[in-house]
């Protein structure tokens, strides 16, 4: 642990939160691997008591200090009350976690945190260990994820809006709002709209003009005006889309997050994201094209 004399080391990363099935692992094992062919030391955090089958290589795994499993069994608690638990009792051994975390003092962090949509809406253990990450001087981006289907249904896109809006003011970081699964979207039907409409979240207008076309949402026409108004009345909420599949969809998401938390590309970085984009023209990025670089190979790499 450092000394208060000894400040510590400028470290960068991102916090991927969002509901349960929004991708959230699979974007921090394809978001990894992007990064590492860039040349950026990287590693995964796993901040959710429930994951088991981590699809990547992770450096800090909270089910090395308590599991969701052991607190359902242990405290008779179901998966919402236990995860609550977990997230608290992290909070109250933060000690663990910076003592794990300055290991890797010289990377770039990816923390995969859980799906519990209340832990980032008005439950404070979250936030407040993303407040106490701050103050170890970590700077970090929420890249909130949501599943790009949404769109399909006027309803719950209104609902995601919410719930994004919600998540910004209370998680209080740097924000992204990213919709996943892009390559996906067409198999639940044809948006209403075309998709600038939803990223840009332009005027909730017409989207409220096309609920009240269904007979079951007109009786609930003023209620959907007024979280429109809230919104809108905000301005925050916008999305990047995601295809974790694509280069350039990948390259998108990663030059919003580091213009978000002030992360600058070195010049070994521009010149592999150059060569990867130019070697991979209308072709799709996949997990197994290249092999995960060792950090030995990046030192090796850095030093040429």
């Amino acid at each position: 642990m450092l000394s208060p004399s000894q400040p510590p080391s400028l470290r960068f990363g991102q916090v991927v939160i969002g509901p349960p099935g929004s991708g959230k692992t699979t974007y921090c094992r394809g978001m990894q691997e992007f990064l590492s062919h860039l040349g950026r030391k990287v590693v995964v955090v796993n901040m959710d008591p429930a994951n088991e089958g981590l699809p990547y290589p992770c450096a800090v795994d909270i089910s090395e200090l308590v599991t969701l499993d052991d607190v359902m069994e242990g405290l008779k608690l179901g998966p919402n009350g236990g995860l609550l638990y977990c997230m608290e009792y992290l909070e109250a051994n933060l000690d663990w976690l910076e003592t794990k975390l300055e290991e890797h003092s010289d990377c770039y962090f990816l923390f995969d945190c859980p799906g519990q949509v209340e832990l980032y809406t008005h439950q404070n253990s979250v936030k407040n260990i993303f407040a106490q990450l701050a103050k170890w001087n970590f700077r970090l981006t929420a890249v909130h994820l949501v599943d790009s289907h949404y769109c399909a249904d006027p309803a719950k896109f209104i609902s995601v809006l919410c719930t994004s809006l919600s998540t910004m003011l209370h998680v209080e970081l740097p924000h992204v709002n990213v919709l996943s699964k892009m390559d996906l979207i067409e198999q639940y039907g044809k948006l209403a709209f075309n998709l600038d409409f939803y990223t840009d979240v332009m005027d909730l207008t017409y989207l409220l003009d096309h609920l009240a076309a269904d007979p079951f949402f007109r009786k609930f026409l003023k209620l959907n005006e007024k979280l429109a108004g809230v919104i809108q009345d905000y301005g925050l909420v916008s999305f990047v889309p995601l295809n974790v599949q694509d280069r350039e969809s990948m390259t998108q998401v990663l030059r919003t997050v580091d213009k978000a938390n002030g992360y600058c590309f070195g010049n070994l970085e521009e010149r592999n994201l150059q060569a990867m984009m130019s070697a991979a023209v209308g072709a799709d990025f996949q997990f197994t094209s290249y092999p995960l670089l060792t950090a030995c190979s990046i030192k090796n790499h850095q030093a040429l």
